[in-house]
């Protein structure tokens, strides 16, 4: 495991653009996110669409209409959870390139949401994404801490990802249940004892005109697909996951002799049967020996370099998939799993034994615990570490929280601690743990995602305030990070508590970092798609913004003017609401004239 080492100093590490890593976060499990697409007009009408959406665009730039439209969609029953967090996306890349109003516009809808929380349970603050703002809190923390990922955390967590991908695969992995027998996640433990050796296969790779061999190790028990996988992993070995081929798009030929070619797959008329069962074929089904000469050829039908969107991840094999009525198996067969009792009225001595598996077994989930250790602790330190400046956006945004509390007269350090574990750790570090794919070009299958899930559930139970305790009953993973939690509790109060300490007055800093971010970025956001599926949903709430636009009573009394787009010489929209007798109009105006008389004349 030591030399990966060696990878991370050579082709560097598989860190993702920009727009792909902004894609990924905003806009997760979509197929073709609003960055990826163009907006599709007839001709004839793009200039005036465009203009249109210019002219949205700067509307959003008016700070009382886009809170009032934000909170006027949020009151709406038809408004879905997952419209909530579509619409943030879409905001978020609308204003990619104004991030300092952005970031004043998320601060008043939070000022909202904790006068919302204080009058109820504060501590429920920020837990959940159940508004715009709060997704509006995970897109900007994403943002500001992408130099930090590049920097600072991504070599960690790469090197993480890459131990358990070594360590899952030196052991038997089930194709079809995903079950492994080397995981940390008990629900995810091949329980059952199964023979399998580990062989090297000789793949003959062409290099440039010449056709060398090159030694992979794999098991006799792997599915074709399986060996086609960890093949592309080592001839491709420190290429981003991208630029590979997929393996479905490949043969495996096995060569032996002059004459002696054969393509292997995981099922063929040579697949056995029994009853309703058909097993996925090994090379142990082939009787390939160890130390036999293969290579991977292009298939006909190629379906060419992985376009897999977000992960390439490999779920397994649905349990039940029905070919002519038969049922998949590989290494065991799925109803026969024992975490299942046959009977719900089992007797005692079989419930019993069904609660003491987890300890049978907790000897192996340790074993694989040691090994991937100085890894885990790698990634912790690093996200937690104050030997450096904890990133400027975490300092100020800890203060806002501060203030906050200070404002309300929360006094309880608990309820603070909670926020900010919820607006950072669990917001943004939690999500990056158990999807590395968002950050970096690679493959997260399901048995590497099952030992993520526990790493990433140790850091969420570090953050806690409550005191760590175990028992028999307690669950797999906290009985495994037992001894370790207290320690990265003791992290996490002083991260803390040292940002605490030094976070005052980094309001300037914030608000340059923020503009060179707008700068650096901006150009790779589509926000003119991003105006566009805004416009639908003001389409589709259009007579409830108005209203409640004439509702807003937050003037003073005088007529309230506000410039929807002001520049000499030019056309715009302008907006007079005499807040007093409630009347609202609107000109299509011109400007006259260009020294301080400058007249506005209704066109």
């Amino acid at each position: 495991m030591m030399d990966l080492s060696s990878d991370v100093g050579g082709p560097g590490l598989p860190l993702l653009d920009y727009k792909t890593y902004a894609e990924r976060i905003f806009f997760p499990g979509q197929q073709i996110a609003p960055l990826s697409r163009q907006l599709d007009l007839p001709e004839s009408r793009r200039q005036t669409v465009e203009q249109g959406l210019q002219q949205l665009n700067n509307l959003l730039n008016n700070r009382l209409f886009l809170t009032r439209f934000i909170h006027t969609l949020e009151a709406q029953q038809g408004f879905s959870q997952r419209d909530r967090g579509y619409v943030a996306s879409l905001l978020t890349i609308a204003l990619h390139d104004k991030l300092e109003y952005f970031t004043e516009v998320m601060k008043t809808l939070l000022q909202d949401l904790v006068q919302q929380y204080v009058a109820k349970n504060p501590k429920l603050m920020l837990r959940r994404t159940e508004t715009v703002v709060e997704k509006m809190l995970t897109n900007w923390m994403s943002i500001c801490l992408y130099s930090f990922l590049k920097e600072v955390a991504g070599e960690p967590l790469y090197m993480l990802y890459r131990a358990i991908k070594y360590q899952v695969d030196k052991g038997p992995v089930d194709a079809v249940t995903g079950k492994a027998k080397r995981t940390l996640n008990d629900s995810h433990l091949l329980r059952e004892d199964i023979d399998y050796s580990a062989m090297t296969l000789n793949v003959l790779v062409k290099n440039g005109v010449e056709v060398q061999p090159c030694p992979v190790k794999i098991l006799d028990t792997d599915t074709i697909t399986q060996v086609k996988d960890k093949i592309l992993d080592q001839v491709y070995r420190g290429a981003p996951f991208s630029q590979r081929p997929a393996a479905d798009s490949l043969d495996l030929e096995w060569r032996s002799g002059q004459a002696g070619h054969l393509t292997l797959s995981d099922e063929d008329v040579t697949a056995v049967v029994h009853g309703r069962w058909k097993r996925l074929n090994t090379l142990q089904h082939y009787k390939v020996p160890d130390g036999a000469t293969v290579a991977l050829i292009p298939r006909f039908h190629s379906s060419g370099v992985n376009q897999v969107f977000q992960t390439g991840e490999k779920t397994p094999m649905l349990e039940g998939e029905e070919e002519e009525g038969l049922r998949l198996w590989h290494l065991v067969k799925s109803s026969e799993d024992p975490e299942i009792p046959k009977h719900r009225k089992s007797s005692m001595r079989e419930r019993e034994r069904a609660k003491a598996i987890p300890e049978i077994y907790l000897t192996r989930l340790l074993s694989m615990k040691g090994t991937l250790q100085k890894f885990v602790d790698d990634v912790f330190v690093a996200i937690l570490s104050t030997k450096r400046p904890p990133p400027i956006a975490v300092r100020f945004f800890f203060d806002f929280l501060d203030d906050m509390a200070e404002k309300h007269g929360i006094d309880d350090p608990e309820t603070v601690h909670i926020w900010k574990t919820n607006s950072l750790p669990l917001r943004f570090w939690v999500n990056i743990l158990k999807n590395p794919q968002f950050v970096l070009d690679v493959q997260v299958t399901d048995s590497i995602d099952a030992v993520l899930s526990v790493i990433a559930q140790t850091f969420i139970d570090s953050c806690t305030t409550s005191e760590h305790k175990v028992g028999r009953d307690s669950p797999v993973n906290k009985l495994l990070y037992a001894r370790e939690i207290p320690r990265y509790k003791q992290l996490v109060e002083r991260y803390y508590s040292d940002i605490h300490s030094t976070a005052s007055g980094c309001y300037q800093e914030m608000n340059s970092t923020l503009t060179e971010l707008s700068g650096s970025f901006a150009s790779e956001m589509n926000s003119l798609v991003a105006l566009h599926e805004l416009y639908k949903y003001i389409n589709k709430y259009y007579d409830q913004i108005i209203m409640s636009l004439e509702e807003d009573t937050s003037g003073s009394g005088v007529p309230v003017v506000v410039y929807l787009k002001r520049e000499r010489r030019s056309c715009g929209l302008i907006e007079l609401i005499d807040v007093k007798n409630n009347q609202r109009s609107v000109f299509y105006a011109q400007t006259v004239g260009s020294g301080p008389e400058e007249k506005l004349t209704n066109k």
